[in-house]
């Protein structure tokens, strides 16, 4: 069972916002081989990490990941982005965009003294880090970026928009796990049914009638939807090599991802020849960053930051 702490902060726009904050677990110990009159006297602390969610997703999806950065001597924050978990729904669906997104989390950061930070961004969470890239590109000192750039698949967006902000309420949490099967098998071939189990108990709240409702504003999903949210721009591809070029990067692409498929991949690969990349096989859209593959390309990047 992970530990944090709920934090409770307010955007600039007096929305309600909520996030969890993991404390960095014990700093790593001098090496046997390194004399004691060689040790540091104190060891600098680490920059925090920031784990921004998916569209549909809330801090929930960074339960068994945050723990696991924390060992590493890391604080750790997961906001619930607006409309999401325990953050307000915002009264304005016109909000519910990277730009607002990226505001908020300068907002939590300036409230917690954070001067700089490691981002690792799922899908959506990518994009908000690539905004913050082009805003405030001071306050990134690297970036983890799930299955998502600033060209996307089609495929990918036309099957997200299918579901999100779709589901009406269920009356079992077997029929919330079936749910989260139905529209995720494509990406998690091999997940257990136990895991769809404990997928559910993140993605829904249960109301005072024992209804479960998915953990977010249906309007998040307006701009997908209405076909607003492109699969490319020119200010999307600038705001990635200006992240790429200006700051150490990770791709992580899931190998059946239908949003980032290999076309796309290879596009931000040549973009940015400088990026680490890893593909996690056997997983789709998009990877829980728990996976080996994943868990030890984030590790060996984070080694290399301060």
């Amino acid at each position: 069972m992970s530990t944090f702490t709920p934090i409770s902060f307010q955007s600039t726009d007096g929305l309600a916002l909520y996030a969890r904050d993991y404390a960095a677990g014990a700093a790593p110990e001098a090496s046997p081989e390194q004399a004691p009159e060689q040790a540091p006297a104190t060891i600098p602390a680490r920059l925090p990490v920031i784990c921004l969610h998916g569209l549909t997703r809330n801090s929930g999806d960074f339960d068994e990941l945050a723990p696991a950065i924390a060992a590493l001597g890391r604080r750790v924050l997961a906001p619930d982005v607006r409309g999401r978990g325990h953050s307000a729904r915002d009264p304005n669906p016109a909000n519910y965009n990277p730009v607002v997104y990226a505001g908020d989390v300068v907002k939590l950061m300036h409230d917690l003294g954070i001067a700089r930070a490691v981002f690792i961004g799922t899908s959506m969470g990518g994009l908000i880090t690539m905004t913050l890239a082009v805003r405030h590109l001071e306050l990134i000192a690297g970036a983890v970026i799930n299955d998502v750039g600033p060209v996307l698949s089609l495929r990918g967006l036309a099957r997200i928009a299918g579901y999100a902000g779709r589901c009406s309420t269920l009356a079992s949490w077997d029929d919330a796990a079936a749910y989260l099967k139905d529209i995720n098998a494509c990406a998690f071939p091999d997940a257990p049914d136990e895991e769809w189990g404990k997928w559910a108990r993140r993605a829904f709240a249960e109301d005072e009638a024992g209804q479960l409702a998915l953990r977010y504003d249906p309007s998040i999903a307006l701009a997908l939807q209405t076909g607003k949210l492109r699969r490319t721009s020119l200010a999307g591809r600038l705001a990635f090599k200006r992240l790429a070029h200006k700051r150490p990067t990770l791709l992580v692409r899931g190998s059946l991802s239908d949003l980032v498929e290999p076309e796309q991949a290879a596009w931000m690969r040549r973009a940015a020849p400088t990026m680490a990349y890893t593909e996690v096989p056997n997983v789709g859209h998009a990877p829980m960053l728990t996976e080996p593959e994943a868990l030890e390309a984030i590790r060996q990047f984070l080694a290399r930051l301060p």
